[in-house]
């Protein structure tokens, strides 16, 4: 099993910028795709941006691109989003998901995981 937790959320002023971590923890498991989604209320949960193993390939939304930047540190099994500029239409719960590897060595699956999310609130 994977546990992933959020942290970085808060309240900020249009204009400014906040970065949201994300730490995975458990045993035996290697991370794969991760992911960034966020969820505003009323709203179906978007996906926002994603980066690949080693960070080769990433993934924005349109509605970020140019103002949020992920990133991941394998060594640490820690994911990033830095958002700049934010906007009011950027307030969401935000949510770290990946896919991982788990199981003993001869019968490895892949499974899909999700963080208990972390709020972001821009005002205007």
């Amino acid at each position: 099993q994977v546990q992933l937790v959020e942290s970085g959320g808060s309240l900020v002023q249009a204009g400014e910028s906040l970065r949201l971590s994300c730490v995975a923890s458990g045993n035996g498991f290697n991370l794969v795709t991760m992911n960034w989604y966020r969820q505003a209320p009323g709203y179906e949960r978007e996906l926002v941006a994603n980066i690949s193993v080693s960070g080769i390939r990433t993934y924005y939304a349109d509605s970020v691109k140019g103002r949020f930047t992920i990133s991941r540190d394998d060594a640490e099994k820690t994911l990033y989003l830095q958002m700049n500029t934010l906007k009011p239409e950027d307030t969401a719960v935000y949510y770290c998901n990946a896919d991982a590897y788990v199981g003993p060595m001869f019968n490895r699956r892949l499974q899909n995981y999700w963080g208990q999310g972390t709020q972001v609130t821009v005002s205007s």
